[in-house]
């Protein structure tokens, strides 16, 4: 198996079914937090949801239609990475993340993803990646920001999570504007 280093105590790893107790419990330490914005929260709540989870992205993989990395601080699983959709032969892709809270503020999203849109683009010759989160997730739109990506539009309460309409703010960066340029 591979990693990446994205710090000196974290690393970047494919997350697989073989994870789920490990994922199971870093669910726990972090659904109130990444229950907050993400449906995610409530769909892994037991081993047996975990697995399914875990295989429904070993599935998409398999079809070259999604991917999903974990996110380890030393030997802890704090949160993950993934492709939501993956449209090779379109050329578009959809990034998403979350994180435990004790990891948050390190950087450490922003380093996962900018290796996903590196791979997607120069590897896989990707068009188009894309990121949608809550307008209310304020943390996740400034990650997008950091990505380099541009806000291109608001979709009014389409997403409706834990009973409550949400608007999504959808942000992209295409291959010929990659690699972004510094921020200051």
């Amino acid at each position: 198996m591979f990693s990446i280093d994205l710090a000196d105590d974290a690393r970047l790893f494919p997350l697989e079914v073989w994870h789920a107790e490990e994922f199971l419990a870093h669910m726990d330490r972090g659904r109130a937090f990444i229950g907050e914005h993400i449906l995610l929260a409530d769909l892994v709540t037991d081993l047996d949801s975990a697995r399914a989870f875990l295989s429904s992205y070993a599935q998409k993989t398999a079809a070259d239609g999604g991917r999903l990395y974990g996110i380890r601080v030393g030997a802890t699983l704090v949160g993950g990475v993934l492709f939501r959709i993956f449209e090779a032969d379109a050329g578009n892709c959809e990034v998403g993340c979350w994180l435990e809270p004790a990891a948050a503020g390190r950087g450490l999203v922003t380093g996962a993803c900018r290796v996903l849109i590196d791979w997607a683009f120069r590897e896989r010759g990707m068009h188009r990646a894309e990121w949608r989160a809550s307008a209310a997730n304020r943390k996740s739109l400034a990650v997008a920001e950091r990505l380099g990506m541009t806000r291109e539009g608001l979709l009014r309460e389409n997403h409706l999570h834990r009973g409550v309409r949400q608007d999504t703010e959808v942000w992209a960066v295409l291959a010929h504007e990659w690699p972004p340029a510094p921020t200051a």
